[in-house]
This record gives structure tokens, sequence and C-alpha cells, in this order.
């Protein structure tokens, strides 16, 4: 996942929104949203080579989205899969900021990752309080705890100025300033209009790379945005997930996936199971 913007207790009628983009090599195997199973109980898509997740929540309201550290330089191929600290996250018992600080502890053996975590949707459970923490394995400082506002993460840092996630995050203020509109926020996200040469971050990779990865819907060689996810909870604990996947062979053509719950009283709806839509 390569860009993600959230409004953390920020709106009168939903205290999470949270939106965010999936970038991934055409070639790399993955699920699309579903619910995993009684045995791993989170709805989200499913990398099937590294078998974790960029996306999920589950049951209880806790949610967990990952994004890679750009550094090419750096990279590990032999290090283990960052998507199984969203399914770790998911599946832990403790308080989120707790669990972070155990991953804190082992977190070197990972490549670069940015990780938010939050049980903003526990609202029923006792077990749990409203909270959102964010970590970086590539920062000095260990997790912290988020205070209420609207974020952008991209492959930097939090709030990273990247001219993608400065143009998203005042795009998706406005828009929820409005209506809280999931077709609204799909389209915002569909935005292929790279950033100008001058605004271009340098992260080690050739410019003509800068410039693709520049745009909020990559579309490029081999590689691009594979989906796109919203997730919103209304201050009742209903909770809606909605991922637009997008066909690898043909970049252009997607599907939607609707799911619907209520924190502590789960009525998995998944589009009655009627299927994608």
């Amino acid at each position: 996942m390569c860009l993600a913007v959230i409004a953390w207790q920020s709106h009168p009628d939903y205290p999470l929104i949270a939106v965010a983009n999936r970038d991934e090599f055409y070639a790399r195997r993955a699920r699309p949203a579903s619910w995993w199973g009684q045995s791993v109980s989170l709805l989200g898509g499913r990398d099937e080579e590294g078998g974790g997740a960029w996306f999920a929540v589950n049951r209880r309201g806790r949610f967990a989205l990952i994004t890679n550290v750009r550094a090419p330089t750096e990279r590990n191929p032999h290090a283990p899969s960052r998507g199984a600290l969203v399914v770790a996250a998911l599946q832990a018992s403790e308080p989120v900021g707790a669990w972070l600080r155990g991953v804190a502890e082992r977190a070197r053996a990972f490549n670069g990752f940015n990780l938010i975590a939050g049980d903003a949707l526990a609202l029923r459970d006792p077990r749990t309080s409203p909270e959102l923490h964010y970590y970086s394995n590539r920062l000095a400082e260990g997790p912290r705890r988020l205070a209420p506002g609207i974020y952008g993460l991209s492959n930097a840092f939090l709030d990273t100025p990247w001219p993608k996630v400065t143009r998203t995050v005042a795009r998706f203020a406005c828009q929820i300033a409005q209506r809280v509109d999931i077709d609204a926020l799909l389209r915002m996200m569909a935005d292929s209009e790279p950033a100008r040469d001058h605004e271009l971050p340098a992260t080690g990779v050739p410019l003509d790379w800068e410039r693709a990865l520049s745009a909020v819907l990559i579309r490029a060689n081999g590689y691009g945005t594979r989906a796109t996810t919203v997730l919103t909870v209304r201050a009742d604990g209903l909770v809606t997930f909605v991922e637009r996947s997008f066909d690898t062979q043909a970049p252009h053509a997607h599907t939607d996936r609707r799911f619907e719950f209520t924190v502590g009283r789960v009525s998995d709806l998944a589009d009655g199971g009627r299927g994608p839509r």
C-alpha cells in the first residue's frame, strides 16, 4: 500500500474514516477482500506470497494498515513479510500501544515499514478503548499515539509532504466536511495525474519512476495500484468496508466488494452473500 489518508476522531458522525491505495507489482499474487475465516477472524485482502495483509479490520473493530518505506538500497530479500504485522495486530489481545512496543523490540528484522493500528472501532468492547497509533521501524522514536486529526501517509513517514500526500489530504478534508460519500472517496483515489518534476522527492529510484510513483493512482510498466479501500465507522458502531480491486491484466477494469457489520454484533453482510458487484 502506498497512500493512505485517515480522519481520526475529527468528524461528528464518524470516529474513523480511512482510505488507501495499495500499489504493487502485477505479478504478485493476491486475493481480494473477504473474511478470512473463524481461525483468523479478519476482513481484508490477502497477499498470497507473503501470507499477510495490507489493510484489514477484525470483528472486534481493531484495524491496521501498512506501507513500505521506499529505500531501494536497504531492501533485504530475506526479511520477513511486513504484511504479517497487520495480521498480528488484529490477532493480538493486548492494547495496540502495548503490542506495538513489543513489535519495536524486534522490528529491525523487517524491511522499512510504516504501521498504523487502532481500536477506533472497538466502541462496544470493554477490553479496549478508542486509540490510534503510528510506528515506523526506520525512525529512532518508538510508537506514538495519535491525537485527533487528519493524517496522510505514503512511502516516507507520517505526514511527509510528498505532493500526492498533501494534495489528497486537502481533497479528503474538503470531501468529508461536505459528506462522507464512499463513491466520492473512491474517485478521489483515482487521480492519475503525476506531480511536476520540481515537486518530486528524491527516493533513490530513476526519474521516470519518481514521476510514475508520484500519482495517487499508479499505472506503470508491470506495477500499479492494485486496490483502493475505504473503511468507515459510524458513531453507532456500524463498520463499512469497501474494496475496489483492479484487474492485473486490464488495470482499468475493476470489481467492487462491500461489507458491513456492527462492532460487538456482527452481521456480515458481504453484499448479503451476493458476491462482488
